[in-house]
């Protein structure tokens, strides 16, 4: 149980709530945003002493009764209440770490997706493996050293103020942050993923921020614009599948068939060179030894794809 991160997460979300969403009367003497700790309690049907004792870290662990009636009283969505329970170690993380396995039938499944962009991802958001066509998305990461972590291209870009503007772009970036705060809640002794929250508090302000917010939300289909510098604008549908004995995810890049955006996948489909579908991995590219670094014109392109990829 993880007693420090369960009270800050219970803060957050109780700040979080309006009374007037948990059918309480909004009062005149309310110093502070969201429901009082007595509030809380009322609603969940547990003593005050209990609760106060629970947001201080002080309180024993708390049953799967107790967790269920908190998640009901403070209006949970279904990621925040199962992250509720893994704070309270009362689920099972699907393994103690990460795994960077990418299982067969999903590289089959990469390379039969011949007219797509895809990718495979963990749940720290490390690119694992990637088609052809992801490559004119995310950039050639089969070169060792190359950063493929999605979270550090963010919140280590240039365009980073200019990206959390776009209200849009801000939800994106947000929705980032709070499924990593998940994975942390699902692998605690997991140090990879330490190691990244870490970095990116060291990186960012703005991740700092949003971190302190406590959101919890695992990514699932979103839409997303693009700027492509050879084919224009494209407008995708992505679809994210989970591959649930590894906790990893198949990001695809769905267009609508005869879309402008259909149209240009083709023209880029048609760039690539005429050879068998191939899948790239990380361990692919490392294990090849020693290859060239990057031009400074190429790191560029690669970084701005990146940047848009967000």
């Amino acid at each position: 149980m993880n007693r420090q991160e369960l009270a800050a997460f219970l803060r957050a979300r109780r700040a979080r709530l309006r009374p007037a969403e948990a059918g309480l009367p909004e009062g005149l003497r309310r110093r502070t945003p969201g429901l009082r700790r007595q509030e809380v309690a009322q609603l969940a049907g547990m003593s005050v002493e209990y609760y106060i004792r629970l947001e201080q870290a002080r309180g024993p662990r708390p049953s799967r009764q107790i967790l269920n009636a908190l998640g009901r009283a403070l209006m949970l969505t279904m990621d925040e209440r199962e992250h509720l329970f893994h704070l309270a170690g009362e689920t099972v993380s699907p393994a103690s770490r990460l795994d960077r396995d990418v299982p067969t039938g999903i590289r089959h499944v990469l390379a039969t997706l011949t007219e797509t962009p895809a990718y495979v991802i963990d749940a720290k958001y490390d690119i694992l493996a990637w088609n052809d066509l992801a490559v004119f998305f995310i950039g050639d990461l089969s070169v060792a050293g190359t950063e493929r972590n999605m979270l550090r291209w963010l919140f280590g870009s240039p365009f980073l103020d200019e990206y959390l503007r776009d209200e849009s772009h801000s939800e994106f970036v947000r929705s980032g942050v709070a499924d990593l705060r998940a994975s942390a809640g699902r692998y605690p002794d997991d140090p990879s993923i330490a190691e990244l929250v870490a970095d990116l508090h060291r990186m960012s302000p703005e991740f700092t921020s949003m971190w302190a917010d406590h959101d919890v939300a695992v990514r699932r289909t979103i839409r997303k614009e693009f700027k492509h510098p050879e084919v224009g604008p494209l407008d995708f549908e992505c679809q994210v599948l989970l591959i649930p004995d590894r906790d990893q995810r198949l990001v695809i890049y769905a267009t609508e068939p005869g879309s402008p955006s259909y149209a240009a996948m083709q023209v880029l489909r048609q760039s690539i060179p005429d050879r068998p579908a191939a899948v790239c991995t990380p361990s692919d590219g490392d294990a090849a030894g020693p290859q060239p670094r990057q031009t400074e014109n190429t790191q560029r392109q690669t970084q701005n794809r990146q940047t848009q990829n967000r």
